[in-house]
């Protein structure tokens, strides 16, 4: 059973023309098709949490993964009921230290600052019936970091996260910053105690061979990806055959 995690970042219409990364921000109505074809099709969006049951190859059934990167505030506004709509769940991966300000790591690549949720759109979006997991503290690369600098990043930050929505233990799933990760961070990743991780490593995890779900592939969503290649993302190997990292923020 191959399973596609779909890999989004910002829900919004204001992406102008030159913007580094501009493929990475889908226009409302996009994702709004995007859902609607799924569930057309007779497929359940899920969070990681309940997503899990499907990854360990415990349960059968057509699911897919809904993820959001870096936790931004257009995250709430455009998606949130699109999920409801359809019945569907989805993992936002914040980054704790920058709640309620803007994506600040992305300014030197020229790319525009957009409101992150604060702590009380946080739970906006958990009483909506969504998930939050963490991004790490500060959206570093965390590759070649030091044993305390990834403490900080991987630790203290599910606490942070947990503590801003009350719920330490509601902080299970990790999303490695710009998918860069190596033994350290993914040795980090297991002791903190995360029940998966996301990389972007572009494909669907085929649960018939091994696999480690701290090292989880996605399926990269863009701007302009289409009716016809959600299609081919996740129901061919369309996706697979890339199996690289994405240049993502």
């Amino acid at each position: 059973m191959k399973i596609p995690v779909l890999m989004y970042h910002q829900i919004e219409e204001h992406a102008p023309k030159g913007t580094p990364l501009r493929g990475l921000v889908v226009r409302p109505k996009t994702f709004a098709r995007h859902m609607a074809l799924m569930h057309l099709l007779g497929y359940r969006g899920l969070s990681m949490s309940e997503l899990m049951p499907y990854l360990r190859g415990e349960k059968q059934g057509k699911v897919f993964g809904i993820t959001f990167d870096d936790g931004y505030e257009n995250n709430l506004r455009n998606a949130l009921p699109v999920l409801r709509r359809h019945g569907f769940t989805a993992t936002c991966y914040a980054v704790s230290a920058a709640l309620g300000k803007t994506n600040a790591w992305d300014a030197a690549l020229g790319i525009n600052q957009v409101p992150l949720m604060n702590a009380q759109q946080l739970k906006q979006w958990c009483a909506g019936g969504q998930e939050v997991g963490s991004h790490s503290q500060n959206h570093v690369r965390l590759t070649g970091l030091t044993p305390r600098e990834l403490h900080a990043e991987v630790v203290e930050s599910r606490g942070q996260l947990g503590a801003q929505l009350q719920d330490t233990s509601a902080i299970a799933h990790f999303c490695y910053p710009y998918g860069a990760c190596d033994a350290a961070a993914t040795a980090a990743v297991r002791g903190a105690g995360y029940l998966s991780a996301t990389t972007t490593v572009r494909g669907r995890l085929d649960t018939a061979q091994p696999h480690d779900l701290l090292l989880i592939p996605r399926v990269l969503m863009s701007r302009s990806s289409t009716w016809l290649h959600l299609l081919l993302k996740c129901f061919t190997s369309y996706e697979d055959r890339r199996g690289q990292p994405t240049n993502t923020t």
